[in-house]
């Protein structure tokens, strides 16, 4: 194995006009937020997701703090969000002083349960925090009818669903503003960035407000409130606009990557695999992430030391919101129980699936994985 060159987890591509436009930044002097590919960017991203506004950031986190200010969230509301996602989301909810209410995730799709979430419905519930995790998005017609009829706020996580559909319907198009991700690992990159979706006038302005200081356009150094400094320069959004002019190659690519690893790996015992497809979307195979089932007398911590060995990258699952340490120091979550989730945080990793896999580095992933397993 010692003549094996490692397997990154990620590995994007970057072979389009990244290279031309990121010259034309450093040639022009725009290297700035000032720069006129920012506003490309988000006026071609917020067409391709089906929005009238996009609001470029520098990162998928900062969206989500953004995101819950602009809706006014305020000390003691409840967010309903799952418990098996990324810690940002909650994050953003607990920093505003609001509380993070969580549900459990469903075994197959390993995406909120939405029949879970009426229960945690009360007085004090603002809004619902949706979160499409790994390749498959949420169940979004049954969610949006309990928004509706609890006039909840719905905040749209689809940092992993770049080009992803809910039945014919752009994710990032769903609920009062959504938010991306432009990590490197996503389906597009500008290195590290992200955007805020929205079709609400007021709420785009907000947003723009928020990520730029609360500068005000007549006395721009007076501030009647607190913001952040989260711009995106234009050196980001020109990898982005180069990167966007390629989701549909890279859609159908990341497809390809996950079908061909459920053909390779569909008969091996132990494994569970994601699922294709469900009612209402094909699977786009953000990551392929895989569950060790209970006869595998191994957790996925141990999974992943042995592919190690083998110079093959791996990722743990999400932790629960519910058992991160942070969150229970702070007194949340007290009691709560998401067997779902716990289960598959610690006995679910996601394998090598970067845009640049290439067809001989899947099938080395694959036979990796049996051998450790058999």
């Amino acid at each position: 194995m010692t003549n094996i060159e490692p397997i990154p987890v990620n590995q994007p591509l970057l072979d389009g006009n990244e290279k031309k436009y990121l010259l034309e930044c450093i040639e022009t002097g725009w290297i700035s937020s000032e720069g006129p590919f920012v506003k490309k960017f988000e006026e071609q991203f917020a067409a391709r997701m089906g929005r009238k506004y996009g609001i470029a950031v520098s990162n998928g986190s900062v969206a989500l703090d953004a995101a819950v200010a602009a809706l006014e969230i305020q000390p003691g509301d409840e967010v309903i969000l799952p418990t098996f996602t990324i810690i940002s989301c909650a994050a953003a909810i607990a920093r505003s002083g609001a509380v993070p209410v969580v549900v459990d995730c469903d075994p197959d799709t390993w995406n909120m349960d939405v029949s879970q979430i009426e229960d945690k419905i009360t007085a004090k519930t603002k809004a619902l925090m949706v979160v499409h995790i790994y390749g498959l998005p949420v169940d979004m017609e049954p969610l949006l009818a309990l928004a509706d009829k609890y006039g909840l706020q719905v905040i749209e996580d689809a940092a992993e669903m770049h080009g992803q559909t809910y039945k014919g319907q752009p994710c990032g198009s769903f609920g009062a503003i959504s938010t991306f991700s432009f990590y490197p690992n996503k389906h597009i990159t500008t290195g590290e960035g992200g955007m805020l979706l929205t079709d609400d006038d007021r709420l785009a302005q907000r947003c723009r407000s928020l990520r730029n200081l609360c500068f005000q356009p007549q006395k721009r150094f007076v501030h009647e409130e607190l913001g952040w400094n989260m711009r995106m320069t234009n050196l980001q959004a020109a990898l982005g606009v180069a990167q966007l002019e390629r989701l549909d190659e890279f859609v159908v690519r990341k497809r390809y990557i996950g079908q061909r690893y459920t053909e390779l790996l569909s008969d091996v015992p132990g494994l569970q695999l994601p699922l294709p497809q469900t009612g209402y979307a094909d699977n786009i195979y953000w990551v392929y992430g895989v569950v060790l089932k209970n006869e595998v007398p191994f957790d996925a911590e141990e999974a992943m030391r042995r592919l190690a060995q083998l110079k093959i990258g791996t990722r743990p699952f999400f932790w629960p919101m519910h058992e991160q340490p942070v969150f229970r120091n702070m007194g949340l979550f007290d009691g709560v129980s998401c067997p779902v989730s716990e289960k598959i945080a610690r006995r679910g990793m996601y394998i090598p699936s970067g845009m640049a896999l290439t067809d001989e580095q899947i099938s080395q992933v694959a036979k990796s994985l049996k051998e450790i397993l058999t």
